[in-house]
Parts: C-alpha cells; structure tokens; sequence
C-alpha cells in the first residue's frame, strides 16, 4: 500500500519560523523528534516556531519496526543539554515544552535523571511553561519513573503504540504490559497529573483489538488519548495494512470519549506531540478552541 490517499498530506512551506528553529537546533547541537522521526507535520510545527526536542542523543538502543529513528551504540550523555533545551525553550517563548527521547537501555537508568534535569532546567528559565514529556517505558524500572515524576512534568505521556497482538512484531524490545505499568504508575504518583497515551492505526489491528487497548489505557489510568494513522518511513519497515479515513478517525474519538478518555485528538496526521498544547489545554478547559 504505497499510494497514499488524498488526505493524507503535508506542506513543505517555510516560513520565519522555520529558519528560527532550524537555526537554533543546529547552534545548540540540539536534536528534534520532528527531524529524527521524520514526522510528516515537521514544517507546519516548525512556522509556527515548535518543536518536540529529543534528549539524549539522536540513536537508540532499541529497534522498532515502525520507527525512522537511527538504532545503534549511542555516544555519551551531553550533560550540558538540559541548559541548552531551557534556553531554547526560552528563546522561542513556549508556554508548553513537549520534550522526549530515544530509548537509552545502556544507561542505568534509562536516561530517567537527565529527564529531570531537563525539567527542572526549563522551569528555571520558563517558569510560566508547562512541562510535557514523551519517555520510553525505563523498563518499567520504579526507581527510574520516580526520578522523573519527582520533577513534576505536568503531562506524562509515554506511548502504548498499537495493540497488544501487534507488539512482538512492532516493537520487539519492549512489552504491552510493562506500558500499560508505566502509565498506571504515573496515574498512581499524583492525582493532577494528566497521563497521556497514543496509538498508531493502520498496521492490521481489529476493532475488537482496538477497543481493547483503549479499554486498558483507562483502566491503567489515561485520560489523554492520540490516535494517528501510521505511515511507513521506508521500505524495510512494517508496511501500511490500511489507511483510515478522516470520518474514521472521527468515529474512533468519539468512542474514545464515550468510554471515559478526558480528551482525544485523532486524525491521520496527528502525532504524539502535534499540536500538544492544545490537547492540555482543551482538557483543563473544555470550552478552549483549538
């Protein structure tokens, strides 16, 4: 299924905004999920001066089937980052962070101590910003996640990516349930902590199956749900096995608030990170505009 459907486009326009973030990633030797991932929304985020910044490094240890992120040995901690991605946040005067990583398995925290630090450096600079992050499941290391959740993010979000039949084959390092553990240790740390949660469509999953996953992230404790169609970034990934149609994103929200999500935003070009701000917003205020 290579031919893309009509509705599944993204502008290459740049406008100032672009240049601004693309200057200021390179001069701080910042890396960004949107260039990484090769996340098809990178130019509308980047014109309105957004970006998801990935710490520690640009390559995993893990190897994802649906994932363009680089996998290898990854070099040293920078442990200068978490000022350089306080200043960036600064410089661009966001009042919502979206910050994430590569999975760091060689680390013996996963990396879950430079997350804080990382939080922590931003609060410092941007303390009127919301802090988001986007973390691989620790292994569902307790001690790791406390380091994170000490700092107090205000949304956590890891994803549970697809469903649970589908997992050895898209994500063979990782498990169902330990992110399912992940998520409900957050909802468990702190009551006002909103934990979020995502899923790719497309990859083969049932309705059944769908219902699910989403019926498994309620009960381990998520309010914020993002359903995304999943688009193959090469050929020797996992193929598309069907693209969802915009009116079918729809249909698959509103069951999603009908079980009992807070808020959801679907569609094929949403992503984990797109347009995050808007998703905290409109679930502290239900009335808030997108």
């Amino acid at each position: 299924m290579s031919r893309l459907p009509s509705w599944i486009r993204s502008s290459l326009r740049t406008e100032s905004g672009y240049a601004q973030v693309d200057h200021l990633m390179s001069s701080l030797g910042l890396h960004t999920v949107c260039e990484s991932a090769r996340c098809p929304n990178k130019h509308e985020c980047w014109n309105r001066a957004t970006a998801t910044v990935m710490i520690l490094g640009d390559t995993c240890t893990r190897n994802c089937l649906f994932c363009a992120v680089k996998t290898g040995l990854p070099g040293a901690v920078d442990a200068e980052e978490p000022g350089k991605v306080a200043r960036a946040a600064k410089t661009l005067g966001l009042r919502h962070v979206v910050l994430t990583s590569v999975t760091r398995d060689d680390l013996p925290d996963g990396g879950a101590a430079h997350f804080s630090e990382t939080i922590l450096a931003i609060r410092r600079e941007c303390p009127n910003a919301a802090v988001e992050v986007l973390t691989p499941d620790f292994k569902g290391n307790s001690s790791s996640l406390q380091k994170v959740f000490l700092a107090q993010p205000d949304v956590f979000n890891h994803n549970l990516e697809t469903v649970e039949r589908l997992q050895a084959t898209i994500r063979p390092q990782a498990s169902y349930r330990c992110s399912l553990g992940v998520l409900k240790q957050a909802a468990e740390w702190r009551p006002t902590l909103r934990v979020k949660s995502g899923l790719m469509l497309g990859l083969g999953e049932t309705e059944e199956e769908l219902m699910a996953a989403m019926n498994d992230l309620l009960t381990a404790g998520c309010s914020l749900l993002t359903l995304g169609q999943y688009l193959a970034p090469s050929r020797r990934h996992v193929p598309v096995a069907h693209f969802y149609a915009p009116a079918e994103f729809e249909h698959w929200a509103d069951r999603a608030r009908q079980m009992g999500f807070k808020e959801v935003a679907a569609g094929p070009m949403v992503r984990s990170s797109y347009k995050a701000d808007e998703l905290a917003r409109r679930a502290t205020d239900p009335k808030a505009e997108a």
